[in-house]
């Protein structure tokens, strides 16, 4: 199954490790700090230039998505 993370963006839902709420989760310096790590090692892909609500962690990369986790969580789970 695939999962509409904004824009143009599918990925499938199989490789999909983990949906995290950017305001929630970048409060912990181990997070912000793993993430800071995959931009630089060029594993993250922004989806959209609009303002971040959620990342997503596949087995490949991070995608940083503008739609939030309530709606991704819906869209994984219909």
């Amino acid at each position: 199954m695939y999962l509409h993370i904004g824009e143009n963006s599918v990925i499938t839902t199989d490789k999909i490790i983990g949906i995290f709420d950017i305001d929630t989760s970048t409060v912990n310096k181990a997070t912000r700090d793993y993430l800071a790590l995959a931009e630089k090692n060029k594993k993250t892909v922004n989806v959209s230039y609009d303002l971040p609500k959620s990342f997503i962690v596949t087995d490949e990369k991070i995608y940083i998505s503008p739609i939030n986790t309530a709606t991704l969580l819906k869209r994984v789970n219909s």
